[in-house]
């Protein structure tokens, strides 16, 4: 009785740790889901135009644009975490977050105050994007660093878990503010709502968050890198840096696809209503909670080089047709059955990649080094939404975004083949 009490309790402690970790991750996704979701009502209350094709461009760009902050949030948060340890930098990054969303929930319209509501906007995006900079590689890496021995996939998978559950949960607010509310006061007020949702919800995740310790890998080195050995030693890996960026750019072009993008692809080029788009990103975001530690584990089992290797392919293969015959005669059934196809590639593929990036970066750089090249990623896969409405304009077809994710799986697919090219690397992390 006593044994299988004491063998309970690291597993127990193990999963609260997890909990704790992943609990600041679900707000960055969900900040950036909500915006997403009612880009169209954002762009009618900060980027008024007499083209609403115009207007819904600038929304999205302005969502793009908290990409390109990853980046610089990256190298300086990520060097800060490297230096300092994973539990301070990930409080910080939790209340940077906080501030973001707080701006954006609170500035008034354009009707309002003129051009200062948009920069304004655009000033939460940005700090919104420099603390998510650094934040995904900051929880991937102290996951991994907690992950027993030959579970690093499952572990890392809980990362990007935390984010479906922010994709439901916005979903959900989604869904019952347009069941109750009007389409003109959704438009009007009702889009703030789920921004002050998530602001309410801070508190309680500072809370979770300073529980944490610090992992016994980072505590257990004797020298913690300066900014300019950090620098220095992300110089000299480039290679890995751009490599990893480019598996990770068909993380981020099929995330935002099936999740930010699929209310306004539906609304906008579908015609489908907005709680049946909105039904559909629910179901997507636990179908991908269902993938990802499968696959994580799967990867942990195999290798991660096979599971890269199969969904790259799949996704190059079946992406294009399978939006092809949605757009052919749209529906809420084939928006659902394409959407959670889609899911399947995306989270079998993302469960293996989180994990392989961490292993592959130096261990003294590995949440800058992790960082920038996710961020780098997002900042083209972030766009996505963008381009994606861009392309259909300019070329008139409504399946453009099936090539777009077409071209990301062949990116992912060239990356995954250079970081494993050789046998060493193919069996390194079998058994991490």
């Amino acid at each position: 009785m006593s044994t299988a009490s004491h063998a309970s309790s690291p597993n127990e402690s193990k999963v609260k740790t997890v909990f704790r970790v992943v609990s600041g991750n679900f707000l960055e996704m969900y900040d950036f889901m909500v915006y997403g979701y009612f880009a169209s009502a954002i762009a009618k209350t900060y980027f008024p135009s007499g083209s609403e094709f115009a207007s819904l461009m600038l929304s999205l760009s302005v969502f793009g644009a908290g990409f390109l902050m990853r980046p610089i949030g990256a190298i300086v948060l990520g060097a800060y975490i490297d230096h300092h340890g994973r539990r301070k930098g990930l409080i910080l990054t939790l209340g940077l977050m906080a501030l973001g969303t707080l701006t954006v929930a609170s500035v008034p319209g354009y009707a309002t105050i003129g051009l200062l509501a948009p920069v304004m906007v655009l000033f939460g995006r940005l700090l919104q994007g420099f603390s998510a900079g650094v934040e995904l590689g900051g929880v991937s890496v102290y996951l991994s660093e907690i992950a027993t021995k030959g579970n690093k996939g499952f572990y890392c998978a809980w990362q990007s878990g935390s984010q479906q559950v922010a994709v439901v949960f916005a979903a959900l607010i989604g869904v019952i503010l347009n069941s109750v509310l009007p389409a003109e006061q959704m438009t009007a007020w009702g889009w703030r709502v789920p921004f002050l949702i998530g602001c309410l919800i801070v508190p309680f995740l500072f809370l979770i968050r300073r529980s944490l310790k610090e992992t016994d890998e980072f505590l257990a080195r004797k020298h913690h890198p300066s900014m300019g050995e950090i620098m220095k030693t992300m110089a000299q890996n480039w290679g890995i840096v751009l490599a990893g960026m480019g598996m990770v750019i068909m993380t981020t072009v099929s995330f935002y696809m099936i999740t930010a993008y699929t209310p306004t692809f539906g609304k906008e080029v579908l015609k489908l209503s907005a709680i049946d788009v909105l039904a559909v990103t629910v179901c997507v975001g636990v179908s991908n909670l269902i993938w990802l530690p499968l696959a994580g584990a799967l990867s942990d089992r195999i290798g991660r080089r096979p599971v890269l290797l199969t969904f790259t392919i799949l996704t190059i293969l079946t992406s294009y047709p399978a939006v092809q015959w949605l757009v052919a005669d749209p529906s809420f059934l084939r928006l659902l059955g394409v959407l959670l196809w889609l899911s399947f590639l995306y989270g079998s593929y993302n469960g293996a990649m989180v994990v392989s990036l961490t292993e592959v970066m130096p261990v003294e750089v590995r949440t800058a080094g992790f960082s920038l090249a996710y961020s780098l990623a997002t900042t083209v896969g972030g766009f996505t939404p963008a381009i994606s409405t861009l392309l259909i304009h300019t070329t008139g077809n409504k399946a453009a975004p099936g090539l777009w994710l077409g071209v990301a799986a062949i990116i992912g697919l060239i990356s995954t083949l250079v970081l494993y090219r050789t046998p060493e690397a193919r069996n390194q992390y079998r058994t991490a």
